[in-house]
């Protein structure tokens, strides 16, 4: 991975916030080129998974709810040609580093990034509802299950309006027969599942484990709007041999030469 730093007096020069310097990342074999945080909350292996779990036709718009500095954008739209991408960001210094994220990848003519929160801002309405409405929330809505005190990843890691408040914006932003995905912790594959209840349907779910015989610590949930499908349980993503290195398959998606899938083999 390639990076380079910028100092804090240059990264305010062009709208970020705070006094941090930004580090840039090479993602997709350095097809997207990342510009993040260099100290906080910085996007990786969640946002890469989540991207390529996107299987958007050309012209199909998506939503990244909560999108960060656009690693998701970024990666979506170089896997997937053609579609339309708008990303959603409550942090002022976020919504700066994905603009110019979309500029550095030249995606100004088919990307927008919009500054506000679940809380504050309505979905679409039904007639201009996305395709594909996706998210990578905070993962705690208890202050005391966090495990860092470290102030400048609490937004990233603390949802304030619940999980409950993400999946109900999710639903809402879709059109009926599109499609919604999550990842999330694992423990809560029961309170996603209840929490899209019976408007969502064809819930597919692809457990991600970071090395053979552990227990899963992601999910990645996929759901249908007004779809009456069943639930499916797919294989699993393993992402580390048990040396820890890649698995082959985490390797492929990392380099973007291959999609996550939800179709059952």
């Amino acid at each position: 991975m390639v990076t380079t730093t910028q100092t804090g007096i240059e990264a305010r020069e062009m709208g970020v916030g705070g006094d941090g310097d930004w580090r840039e990342d090479a993602l997709l074999g350095g097809r997207v080129r990342l510009r993040q945080a260099a100290r906080g909350y910085r996007a990786g292996m969640d946002a890469a998974l989540l991207a390529a779990a996107v299987e958007a036709a050309p012209g199909q718009r998506i939503l990244d709810v909560g999108c960060g500095p656009g690693a998701v954008l970024c990666q979506v739209a170089a896997r997937r040609p053609g579609v339309m991408l708008t990303g959603l960001e409550r942090d002022p210094a976020a919504v700066a580093l994905a603009r110019m994220n979309l500029e550095l990848n030249r995606l100004g003519e088919r990307a927008e990034v919009i500054a506000g929160a679940i809380a504050d801002r309505p979905a679409p309405t039904p007639g201009a509802a996305f395709d594909w409405a996706v998210a990578n929330p905070p993962f705690f809505d208890d202050p005391g299950a966090m495990r860092t005190p470290d102030a400048s990843r609490a937004g990233a890691w603390m949802a304030e309006d619940g999980l409950d408040a993400w999946l109900a914006y999710l639903r809402r932003s879709v059109r009926e027969g599109g499609h919604a995905v999550i990842i999330h912790r694992a423990e809560r594959l029961a309170d996603i599942l209840a929490g899209w209840g019976a408007a969502m349907g064809d819930m597919r779910i692809r457990p991600v484990h970071a090395r053979p015989n552990r227990a899963a610590t992601r999910v990645l949930v996929r759901a249908t709007k007004a779809s009456k499908g069943p639930v499916t349980l797919l294989p699993p993503l393993i992402l580390q041999t048990a040396d820890g290195a890649h698995s082959a398959e985490a390797e492929r998606l990392y380099r973007g030469e291959s999609a996550l899938g939800w179709t059952p083999v």
